[in-house]
């Protein structure tokens, strides 16, 4: 063959392979599922939790640790013992064992997990409760579009500070600055923000600095919640004692009602965070630990919105930074381990009763189904209703889409 047809074949099959692409992505895009979720709840459990003492566990082996596994409601799922209340709802939840990266550090790795990318100086990749925001959130809503309860959370990157989260650092207090400040009233508030408001129109006039427009929303929805009817939502002293008991008396038991209460109040994207799982020391006491706040907390959230006829509605995700070691240190410690870990999701579309992805019997490493974040990301969004490959540019100009073109996990959409 001459070295021009060479080419030329090389092109034609490369021109094939393009179009054969683009084709499939057609038609993976006409038959994805219609939008089920209208918001999402999302379980951070910070530190990233062992998943062999979560929701892989190893039972036998040396890697398996201290803990033993319990059976399901779904055959084939075992739990770790101390997560009994979650095994009695499995029916609801796809556990996803194959999830892996290659990000070890923990500052990385929970931008990974918010946003869907590795981070990148040059780019500030928003959150994916701001993508969240920003694509289904009512600009007129009188209650913030993104909640985060013992926070912060990801920000919104290169979308504005008006899809930052509204953050909440105490379940118990969760509503800082609603009221009129000692010696303000209504005619006094008023004439401030006037005032506040020329400021704001010289200043932009002078500079042009598009962040006037950002800052000038987040006044605008201070201002509404200050007088939202639906700002109870945030009180959970309106709860009868023993649904709030079902929560588990913890910080983050109150956080998952709040955040069940801040869904029916029509807040589109809500993150609960679990902290303490970089269990370097310790790993089995403390791990128990969090599982006695974990247990009841989420399988009480998946029950009260399924009972609520919510949970159809609502994408729940459980995850955290990465996996931890299959070794178990002379601390009785567990290290960082982005090669193999687990995802649980529930509810807005997600079929249950489904494991996607195994790891080995050490857990070290994913031998079975594979998924990445881009994965876990895309199918999120898609539930949402949001086009995950849907672009925006950034202002230099850069042309970013909402997640790093991954696949939707057909296993578990519904």
């Amino acid at each position: 063959m001459k070295r021009r047809d060479m080419l030329l074949g090389m092109g034609g099959l490369a021109g094939l392979a393009a179009v054969d692409a683009l084709l499939g992505r057609g038609r993976a895009r006409a038959a994805a599922p219609p939008p089920r979720a209208k918001a999402c709840i999302l379980v951070w459990l910070n530190g990233g939790p062992s998943h062999i003492d979560t929701f892989d566990p190893k039972p036998g082996t040396i890697a398996g640790g201290k803990f033993k596994a319990i059976p399901s409601r779904v055959d084939g799922l075992s739990l770790s013992e101390h997560l009994p209340e979650l095994a009695d709802v499995a029916q609801h939840l796809a556990v996803l064992r194959g999830m892996t990266s290659k990000e070890g550090n923990h500052d990385r790795a929970q931008h990974l997990l918010h946003t869907g990318y590795a981070p990148n100086p040059t780019v500030a990749y928003p959150s994916l409760g701001s993508w969240v925001g920003h694509e289904l959130g009512d600009p007129s809503a009188d209650l913030p579009h993104f909640v985060s309860i013992h926070g912060p959370s990801a920000n919104a990157g290169f979308l504005g500070v008006q899809f930052n989260p509204y953050i909440v650092q105490n379940v118990k207090q969760p509503l800082a600055n609603t009221d009129y400040a000692p010696g303000v009233n209504m005619v006094r508030f008023l004439k401030r923000k006037q005032a506040l408001d020329a400021l704001e129109d010289d200043f932009a006039r002078r500079t042009g600095d598009p962040k006037v427009k950002g800052r000038r929303a987040v006044y605008a929805r201070a201002i509404r919640m200050m007088y939202a009817p639906r700002l109870k939502a945030f009180d959970l002293t309106d709860e009868p004692e023993a649904s709030a008991r079902a929560y588990g008396d913890s910080d983050f038991g109150r956080g998952c009602l709040m955040a069940r209460r801040l869904v029916e109040g029509g807040v589109r994207f809500v993150e609960v965070v679990l902290d303490g799982w970089d269990t370097h020391k310790d790993n089995f006491g403390r791990t128990r630990a969090l599982m006695g706040a974990l247990d009841p907390a989420l399988s009480t959230l998946v029950k009260d919105l399924d009972a609520r006829d919510l949970l159809s509605s609502t994408l729940v995700m459980c995850l955290g930074d990465f996996g931890r070691t299959p070794k178990i240190s002379a601390d009785e410690g567990r290290d960082h381990h982005p090669a193999a870990w687990s995802a649980v999701l529930a509810g807005g579309g997600v079929r249950g009763g489904v494991v996607v992805g195994a790891t080995s019997d050490d857990g070290d490493k994913v031998v079975s189904r594979p998924t990445t974040v881009p994965e876990l990301m895309a199918t999120a969004t898609t539930l949402l209703g949001i086009d995950p490959d849907k672009e925006y540019p950034t202002p230099l100009g850069r042309p970013i889409s909402i997640t790093d073109h991954g696949r939707v996990i057909a296993e578990i959409v519904a």
